[in-house]
């Protein structure tokens, strides 16, 4: 503007006297011309800005963004529960990171393209349960790729569950056959049925065995729903439930089910017909199998090749346990090639079952996802800490928290604390602990202990704990939902500490694709030297392995038979999964 009043006040006769009359005349004319020009050109840059306005309107109307785009930028939020999702359009861009106000980061465009898990889930299946796809938002990519083989079988699974689930006709005609308990011929489908039984841990990892076993043996899985399991986990399988309906006949009768009833294996086996035969013939239409910890060496002849035979035409087995049987699986010689098939590593079974099966209903989805983003979100790590305490009396426990402190500073998951200076110049590194536990008082020391001291690094620790509700309640419906997301949220940790024993921790870890630092199990009340171990591998220890040599007929170490199943860290006479490097060559 000053240059275009300069350039007005040059072209001045007042300023600027010309002695020159026709010069003057001339210069007039000129000048107004030249005003009427520029005045011109105004109204043909404004009508260009018009046009060019009206136009991208139009375009954008249209040829609007694609819902894939629409889509990314709604997942990059972390939506709460939602009741639906359309199935995400991923357009061909380089992965780049998309920026959500929940956390000031979302995962890559890449991450986003696996939201079947390396084809561990089948596509197109019903969205209504958003944690099924929305998972792999919050996780890391897979440390480890489920083999073909693997989801080529679990596609099969999926179409003979489809064929022969509840109220299908193959599940009605062998139905008829346990009404009746008659020989109607074979059935072209054989059923295992999962009890549900024991605290919310053992019953996730007893049901990943039954799952596993129902897949070796071409059986069709159908779960006992319980007080809450219809709660806590959507359908694994498209179009047709896992779920036993509640009119099978045999329902009522779980409750009962024990080592002294009449169907159970470990009590026909010890009647004189079958005991004098290796291969003994079972004629009745279904088989309780009693895998409780309490099971006697006749019910642990079921890891035995030469009884398992014996099952495979029993149109109905029955299976209650509390633990995570799979290690014993690996020692039966006829599965010993399709698991090898199946988990060519074999620290992954569960891991890889565990995430195809147990899906967060969407309250539960709405329970993690809510404090997710709320407390970890922003960290730019987070760390889990679950604490659970067998010692007896009221806690919490002074030896328990050193131990705790101990691990955590010895493994560098933590920092130390400076105690003669008040403040620290601060890095720019955040730790978010988040600590599972029936009992407050460990999260209220370990907060209180980062408040009131800087760390020597400068890095700023927060701790969370989303609940502590003073003892287990297993019957209660609402804690187990809170449980099922404390596991969930552990799983999504960077780091992991956990306790012995703990199936609570088992989940969370084999989840999360984790390798923790386990604590070792307090004696006489004072914390352990060392504190704690990283274990060998991320797999659940099974507590209550049989000892059997099923061909020499006697007791032998089933922990030290193949190099790919050891005794467990936590417990020296468990079983657990490792790899064998030379294995995976």
């Amino acid at each position: 503007m000053k240059r275009f009043r300069r350039n007005l006040e040059e072209n001045d006769p007042g300023t600027n006297p010309d002695p020159d009359a026709e010069g003057l005349f001339l210069r007039d004319q000129e000048r107004k011309f030249g005003l009427s020009s520029m005045r011109l050109m105004g109204f043909v840059v404004v009508a260009l800005m018009l046009l060019s306005v009206v136009f991208s309107v139009s375009v954008v109307l249209h040829d609007p963004p694609s819902d894939g785009v629409l889509e990314s930028g709604k997942e990059a939020r972390f939506p709460d529960v939602l009741e639906s999702s359309k199935e995400e359009t991923v357009l061909e861009v380089k992965p780049q990171k998309v920026v959500g106000p929940a956390d000031g980061y979302a995962p890559s465009v890449e991450a986003r393209k696996d939201k079947l898990l390396g084809g561990l889930l089948a596509a197109g299946f019903d969205e209504r349960c958003v944690s099924r796809y929305q998972s792999a938002l919050y996780r890391k990519e897979l440390p480890h790729k489920p083999s073909p083989y693997l989801i080529s079988r679990l596609r099969s699974y999926e179409a003979l569950h489809k064929r022969c689930g509840p109220y299908t006709e193959s599940y009605n005609k062998t139905l008829e056959k346990l009404k009746t308990n008659n020989d109607l011929g074979s059935t072209d489908c054989n059923y295992l049925v999962w009890i549900s039984f024991s605290g919310l841990g053992n019953r996730i990892l007893t049901l990943a065995s039954a799952f596993l076993y129902a897949l070796l043996t071409n059986r069709v899985l159908l779960v006992d729903p319980g007080a809450d399991m219809v709660d806590l986990f959507c359908e694994p399988f498209p179009e047709v439930s896992w779920f036993l309906p509640s009119d099978f006949p045999l329902k009522s009768q779980f409750n009962s089910f024990d080592q002294k009833s009449p169907h159970c294996y470990g009590k026909m086996l010890k009647n004189s017909t079958f005991a004098n035969s290796s291969r003994p013939l079972i004629l009745s239409s279904f088989v309780y199998l009693h895998l409780v910890h309490d099971y006697d060496d006749q019910d642990k002849l079921f890891f035995c090749d030469d009884y398992q035979t014996s099952l495979r035409d029993v149109p109905w087995l029955i299976m209650k346990m509390d633990n995570y049987f799979v290690p014993s699986l690996f020692l039966i010689p006829s599965f010993e090639q399709e698991l090898s098939n199946l988990f060519p590593r074999k620290e992954t079974v569960f891991h890889f079952l565990g995430r195809y099966l147990f899906h967060p209903t969407n309250p539960v989805w709405g329970l993690i996802t809510r404090y997710y983003q709320a407390y970890l979100a922003k960290a730019d790590e987070r760390i889990g800490i679950q604490i659970r305490v067998f010692d007896t009396g009221t806690g919490p426990f002074q030896h328990v928290f050193d131990q705790i402190i101990a691990c955590a500073l010895k493994e560098n998951l933590l920092p130390e604390i400076s105690t003669e200076k008040p403040i620290i110049n601060q890095s720019q590194k955040s730790k978010a602990v988040l600590i599972t536990s029936l009992n407050a008082g460990y999260y209220e020391r370990v907060r209180d202990m980062y408040w009131e001291h800087p760390t020597v690094t400068g890095e700023i620790i927060s701790v969370y704990q989303p609940s502590h509700e003073e003892y287990q309640q297993t019957e209660k419906s609402f804690h187990n939902r809170k449980a099922w997301a404390e596991m969930y949220l552990l799983s999504l940790a960077d780091a992991l500490v956990t306790s012995s024993w703990s199936t609570f921790g088992y989940v969370a870890q084999s989840l999360g694709g984790l390798k923790p630092w386990i604590l070792y199990k307090p004696e006489n009340r004072t914390a352990p030297d060392p504190p704690c171990r990283q274990v060998m591998s991320m797999e659940p220890c099974f507590h209550a392995p049989p000892f059997y040599d099923c061909k020499a007929k006697r007791g032998i170490d089933t922990g030290a038979l193949v190099p790919h199943v050891k005794h467990c860290e936590d417990m020296s006479w468990g079983l657990k999964l490792v790899d064998n490097e030379s294995e995976l060559l």
